[in-house]
């Protein structure tokens, strides 16, 4: 018992620790989010408080975090604009045509998650999933690389001089702190990316460096401060924007990419989190979670949000496994917005680019480049497909085509096992044994098997070897049966599944006579009762 409650205080410091470490990292992925949509930087900020804390509490995997995300902000700019032009600029339109979108989708999340699709993520092959995460850590990398420019005259450019190798030197005192901490014994309980912040935190503040920190990296980007209220309803939501068919018509195609791309980098983060701690998540848990809690984030002001990977390292490396981890980072969170902004605006951007640097170095897929020649060159080729299409597009769109290319390559390399053996019984009989899966991909092939014109007037089909997979196969039976019937030949099926005999002798009552139902062969039973290996 004394070591169940020692484990349990552990796992709660850690918790709490990793907790104000993912906080702190959230405020300028927020800010710059909410910049991106082109909202106020608190529509960012309460979006992360509030998504990350009801998903914390509710979602289906401990110790993962979510918040305002890039892969949403992005589908968001061009709701915005085209909400504002729908009204006078003063208006501005488009943020309540954004909480009405986020509200719908988090709808389309909830019924994602009771019609239980989070499950469909397990058909993400492998390939997909290390092409996404090297895709993610490369848009993380090239996100932070903005944080080496300033605003000069309203145009963004590169720092130069002393600026940018101050910024360089503690971008890399933080990351070589969170290297080398660990690998001191009596240092190792210590969260280092927190310790990392504090220490070139203090080290910026006490000399007075001319280094961009939080406050000016908001007030560049066109905000007044970090400091707010406590998030409040937004009612005015429904009485600024039209109820009408015009504007659901509006609405619903934005919504809809929000909650797949919400949805997926969610699940696919799921997945990740599940393999980095050998823990299962729920995924379905997940979606309902996610959709609540942006449904509850449009009501209150907030742009949406879905998992974040960069920060979800942060916390698991940081030792964060529990629910609490996630509560105390969006709990700090709001805190700071409401009593602490005038430290936190004092955090060196350096400091949190260094963190995120070693986020990058920890999500990439290293081991991809030992398996280049060890892996089939369709895979590889899926593999690079997905990572350039989500630093080029978005996370939705190179998951789909990966899935979709996946699916082809997998189709065509089935399609290509199917083969016939050909032998004449004493009676005269030509027997076809089929081998391997006909489905849709290999039915043409199937089809070349058979010499219609020249085969002696007794055919036998003999799937033993052959399983007949979806309704273009059946057809394609069927198809074959009445060919050889015009001919005049008379041709059996046997080892047929009871499924397809059902759905043959549904389509025609012919296939009656047609089907062979006796057979005394111990590996066709096998074949029709698998539970026996159960």
């Amino acid at each position: 018992m004394t070591e169940f409650i020692q484990k349990r205080a552990s796992n709660i410091r850690n918790d709490v620790f990793s907790g104000i470490t993912v906080a702190l990292a959230l405020v300028p992925e927020a800010v710059a989010f909410a910049f991106v949509a082109g909202v106020d930087p608190l529509v960012g900020l309460y979006a992360a408080f509030m998504v990350g804390f009801i998903t914390s509490i509710f979602g289906g995997r401990p110790g993962m975090i979510s918040g305002a995300t890039g892969s949403l902000a992005v589908v968001m700019v061009a709701l915005v604009a085209q909400g504002n032009a729908m009204g006078n600029p003063s208006e501005h339109l488009g943020l309540y045509y954004l909480f009405a979108t986020v509200i719908l989708m988090g709808i389309f999340q909830i019924f994602a998650g009771v019609l239980k699709l989070g499950k469909f993520v397990r058909l993400i092959p492998h390939p997909v999933m290390m092409g996404f995460v090297n895709g993610l850590a490369i848009v993380i990398f090239i996100s932070q690389l903005g944080m080496f420019k300033k605003t000069v005259d309203g145009e963004k450019v590169w720092l130069q001089g002393n600026q940018l190798y101050l910024m360089i030197g503690l971008v890399a005192l933080t990351m070589l702190i969170m290297w080398g901490l660990p690998k001191i014994k009596q240092t190792r309980k210590f969260p280092e990316a927190l310790i990392a912040i504090l220490v070139v935190s203090t080290i910026a503040i006490l000399a007075h460096f001319d280094i961009s920190t939080v406050g000016s990296f908001i007030k560049d980007g066109g905000g007044v401060g970090l400091k707010g209220g406590l998030p409040t309803l937004k009612l005015e939501t429904f009485s600024k924007i039209p109820l009408t068919i015009n504007t659901l018509v509006f609405i619903f195609p934005y919504a809809l990419i929000l909650a797949a791309i919400g949805l997926i980098e969610s699940l696919m983060t799921l997945n990740l989190i599940d393999d980095l701690t050998e823990t299962r998540g729920n995924g379905n848990k997940e979606c309902i979670a996610q959709g609540s809690a942006n449904i509850i984030t449009g009501l209150f002001g907030g742009m949406g949000g879905c998992a974040m990977i960069g920060q979800s390292i942060i916390n698991i490396k940081g030792g964060g496994r529990g629910r609490l981890s996630g509560i105390v980072a969006s709990v700090m969170l709001l805190l700071f917005i409401l009593f602490g902004s005038s430290y936190i605006e004092k955090v060196p951007i350096a400091a949190l680019v260094g963190v995120m640097f070693m986020v990058v170095i920890g999500t990439f897929a290293w081991s991809s480049f030992r398996i280049i020649n060890k892996i089939p060159k369709a895979d590889l080729f899926v593999l690079l497909l997905v990572s350039v299409l989500t630093v080029i597009f978005d996370l939705a769109i190179a998951v789909l085509a990966g899935v979709i290319v996946g699916a082809l390559v997998f189709s065509w390399e089935n399609a290509k096992r199917i083969r016939a053996r050909k032998t004449i019984r004493e009676d005269g009989t030509k027997v076809y044994e089929i081998w391997g899966p006909l489905f849709f991909g290999s039915i043409a092939a199937f089809n070349e098997k058979f010499d219609i014109k020249n085969d002696p007037n007794n055919i036998e089909i003999d799937f033993i070897e052959s399983r007949i997979s979806d309704h273009s196969a059946i057809e394609s039976v069927f198809n074959l049966v009445e060919k050889y019937e015009e001919a005049g030949k008379v041709i059996k099926l046997k080892h047929l599944s009871e499924e397809c005999k059902m759905l043959l002798k549904k389509s025609s009552p012919k296939f009656e006579k047609v089907i062979i139902n006796d057979i005394d062969d111990p590996r066709y039973h096998v074949v029709e009762n698998p539970e026996i290996f159960n």
